[in-house]
């Protein structure tokens, strides 16, 4: 028989415990049930999301890297619309983390670097980005220079200047992700790392760091004393 949310006690009912106790006493998969608001016949939202966090290791990031059709195919209960509820839900608290690390306003080191580009690790497909700075390494902006497969991505090292030069960068960052998870770099990360480290000598700006970012973690080329 079927166990209705309503059937449960009314402490025990997430949109009433988040109402009187606010939203940190809730657990990830009440929160994730609050969003899709019903489970299936076997299942309530709360067990239903408790499943799904259990085949993503409890991890959030993790259930932000699947796909709609994934979520639909596997889960009973997910239609397109609570699928894309629930991404959407992953990327706002992804966007959240970044507006953390600009609210601090400079990139002290390798590690507020890797805070600002932490989302990446979750993209499906290798991008590269360059992260444009003040002088005193306040933050100007950020683009997007390329978008490849999950092996690799074809990076122009003059668009990666023509942005810092067109937005008057004292100072860059470079970062890519390893859809893999492999935070070791290819012989073409090393070679475009020596690429943007020359041309940013030519035209003295400031190379700060080239960043590798996976789930694991993150490479830093400048704390590996290799820029």
């Amino acid at each position: 028989m079927k166990v209705n949310i309503k059937d449960l006690p009314l402490d025990e009912r997430p949109r009433e415990k988040m109402m009187a106790q606010g939203a940190a006493a809730l657990s990830d998969a009440e929160l994730l049930a609050i969003l899709i608001g019903s489970g299936n016949a076997e299942e309530t939202a709360v067990g239903l999301m408790q499943r799904v966090l259990q085949d993503c290791k409890g991890s959030l990031n993790t259930l932000g890297r699947m796909t709609i059709d994934e979520l639909v195919r596997r889960y009973k209960g997910i239609g397109e619309a609570k699928a894309i509820t629930l991404l959407a839900a992953c990327e706002l608290g992804s966007r959240r983390r970044r507006e953390e690390v600009v609210e601090k306003k400079k990139i002290g080191d390798s590690n507020d670097a890797y805070e600002y580009f932490a989302m990446m690790r979750d993209l499906p497909l290798e991008e590269c980005h360059v992260l444009m700075l003040r002088q005193n390494h306040s933050i100007i902006g950020e683009t997007m220079i390329s978008r490849g497969g999950l092996t690799g991505t074809a990076v122009d090292v003059r668009e990666v200047m023509r942005h810092a030069i067109l937005n008057r960068a004292a100072a860059i960052v470079l970062c890519h992700n390893h859809p893999s998870g492999n935070l070791r770099p290819s012989r073409e990360d090393d070679q475009l790392t020596r690429s943007v480290a020359s041309a940013c000598q030519t035209m003295n700006i400031q190379f700060v760091d080239h960043l590798i970012v996976a789930e694991t973690g993150y490479y830093s080329y400048r704390e590996k004393g290799k820029i």
